[in-house]
């Protein structure tokens, strides 16, 4: 493929992903607000005028660039409109006008909103392509309109897009006070490759897989998550009996939790299952919660090497009392 452009290549996965591209020895140029040593340019994918500079020669967009929930504790929602909402469609009419062949927009499993959470007793929620996101913050509202916009330029204009709705995958504390007082951090997110979970890794190789397959998907949204062992059947007995289900299918689990002091969730009350991004894309995430009991047994650290490559970068400047940023 010829030139790649990313944007927020300063972030967590513009860098991964200007990591991995330069390795390969691919062309590819990082765009992003903030400077940093994947970025190239400086600047904001609202400024139409810059982005259409950049997008002169480009091939293929990855556009990662956003701002994220936890920035709702230092901009107002006009400014999630600016970026999230503007600045995608900015890119998207750039890309038109060079004639771009593939457009990546990463998106967010917080789109789901309150589809993500059950009724008190009620199985967990299954989350598939399915499910129709009840956005509950600004984030997840904007980033809804941008993948609306992505669609409507795919259908007004022909522009292949792929939207990735990417689970969680940054290695920072849980903004979760509750959880964060109640486990230890590796606890946490080994725990959270049964269900949420993605390592960035897998996310890298999902948003290059969407780019060779964008021009047959023509339009897709896709789930881009760990894969997980449990099946919608499952749902009822994880809402009662979590360690039970997992119990069933990672029977070693038990052992290895164990030696470390780690304690498997009481409740599992929603999974995300990306089994339609694995079909469609011909995409296999590497790191699943099997792979990773098998780092643990091994006192290894969990995930990918390019995860800790890449490392944590926070999120503000301020530092907050409640934790790494106040939860909407």
């Amino acid at each position: 493929m010829g030139k790649i452009l990313v944007t927020g290549s300063s972030g967590h996965l513009g860098e991964a992903l200007m990591r991995v591209l330069s390795d390969e020895g691919q062309g590819v140029v990082g765009l992003d607000i903030k400077p940093g040593p994947f970025t190239d340019v400086v600047g904001s994918i609202a400024d139409a005028d810059l982005v259409a500079q950049v997008m002169s020669g480009v091939d293929a967009v990855l556009h990662a660039a956003t701002l994220h929930k936890p920035h709702a504790a230092t901009h107002d929602r006009r400014d999630f409109i600016e970026v999230n909402v503007g600045g995608t469609q900015t890119l998207l009419d750039a890309a038109v006008a060079a004639n771009v062949g593939a457009f990546v927009f990463t998106s967010t499993t917080s789109a789901f909103g309150a589809a993500l959470t059950p009724a008190p007793g009620a199985p967990a929620a299954w989350i598939d392509e399915t499910v129709t996101p009840v956005p509950r913050n600004i984030y997840g509202v904007t980033k809804c309109a941008a993948e609306d916009l992505c669609q409507l330029t795919h259908r007004t204009d022909g522009l292949p897009v792929v939207v990735l709705r990417v689970s969680r995958f940054f290695p920072e504390q849980d903004d979760n006070a509750q959880m964060r007082g109640a486990y230890a951090d590796a606890n946490l997110k080994a725990t959270e490759f049964l269900f949420r979970r993605v390592d960035i890794a897998d996310v890298v190789t999902a948003h290059l897989c969407a780019l060779r397959h964008a021009a047959s998907v023509g339009f897709g949204k896709y789930i881009i998550s760990g894969a997980t062992p449990f099946k919608p059947d499952d749902t009822s007995a994880l809402a009662q009996d979590a360690p039970a289900v997992v119990a069933q299918y990672v029977p070693n689990f038990l052992e290895i939790y164990a030696q470390l002091g780690f304690r498997m969730f009481p409740h599992i009350t929603r999974v995300y299952d990306s089994g339609k991004a694995q079909a469609d894309l011909d995409w296999q995430p590497h790191h699943d919660f099997r792979s990773v009991l098998v780092q643990l047994a091994a006192g290894e650290l969990i995930g990918s090497d390019l995860a800790r490559k890449v490392g944590a970068k926070g999120y503000h400047e301020t530092v907050f009392a409640e934790g790494p940023y106040p939860v909407e």
